[in-house]
């Protein structure tokens, strides 16, 4: 979607990078930037992405006084929690993006079509080792915008021993309409695009943002 909005585009930031994920497949298109509030998880995708840029910052506030071709945020979006948050973030990608440029900011789920799901899965390694997690998210409570996901992973490492552990990571829900608002606020130009996906769950809703040239 990036090409085929901004075939010229050879940088890219991505905001709320995580592990590198994204980054890992999408290298192969642009010179990345990656930024994430999270020390360890820049530090595994060091390991994953080594020859792109990495660097420490909040997506609310991270200015690095240089602009891209694109940027991209993912699902790290959700962790935005207020309109606040939201705008923020969003004047974030406005600032770094150049004029021409794209933005691409993907949400996992809306308020208009987020449904309470579960999932679970894992692997095993050759030496023994293996992950299995479940993954729970559950709808804010009425009148508010705030739902909770719920990780348990259980590992085993090579030598049998056995671990569990419980996160429990708060989203945002927004609806159409305030992204769209908050987007155009910024200065942007936005188009809703709805992702195709053979996956059983409700088709993403994306926000392919333009920077005006003037």
């Amino acid at each position: 979607m990036l090409r085929a909005a901004a075939p010229g585009a050879k940088t890219l930031l991505e905001l709320g990078s995580g592990g590198g994920h994204n980054a890992f497949f999408m290298k192969a298109s642009f010179r990345l930037t990656l930024s994430d509030l999270s020390e360890q998880m820049l530090a595994v995708s060091r390991q994953l992405n080594p020859e792109c840029e990495h660097t420490t910052g909040d997506m609310r506030s991270l200015r690095l006084q240089r602009t891209f071709d694109a940027v991209f945020i993912h699902d790290a979006i959700d962790y935005m929690l207020t309109d606040a948050d939201l705008a923020a973030a969003i004047a974030t990608a406005f600032c770094h993006c150049k004029p021409g440029g794209v933005a691409l900011i993907v949400p996992d789920a809306l308020s208009e079509t987020f449904e309470p799901d579960s999932d679970c899965g894992g692997s095993d390694a050759p030496d023994g080792s293996g992950v299995r997690y479940l993954e729970w998210s559950i709808a804010p409570p009425a009148g508010t915008q705030i739902g909770e996901t719920y990780y348990t992973f259980l590992t085993r490492e090579a030598n049998g021993v056995v671990e569990s552990f419980t996160e429990a990571h708060p989203f945002g829900l927004f609806a159409r309409d305030t992204f769209v608002r908050l987007i155009e606020e910024q200065g942007f130009h936005v188009q809703m695009l709805t992702e195709h996906t053979d996956d059983d769950r409700t088709p993403r809703t994306m926000f392919l943002c333009t920077r005006p040239l003037i």
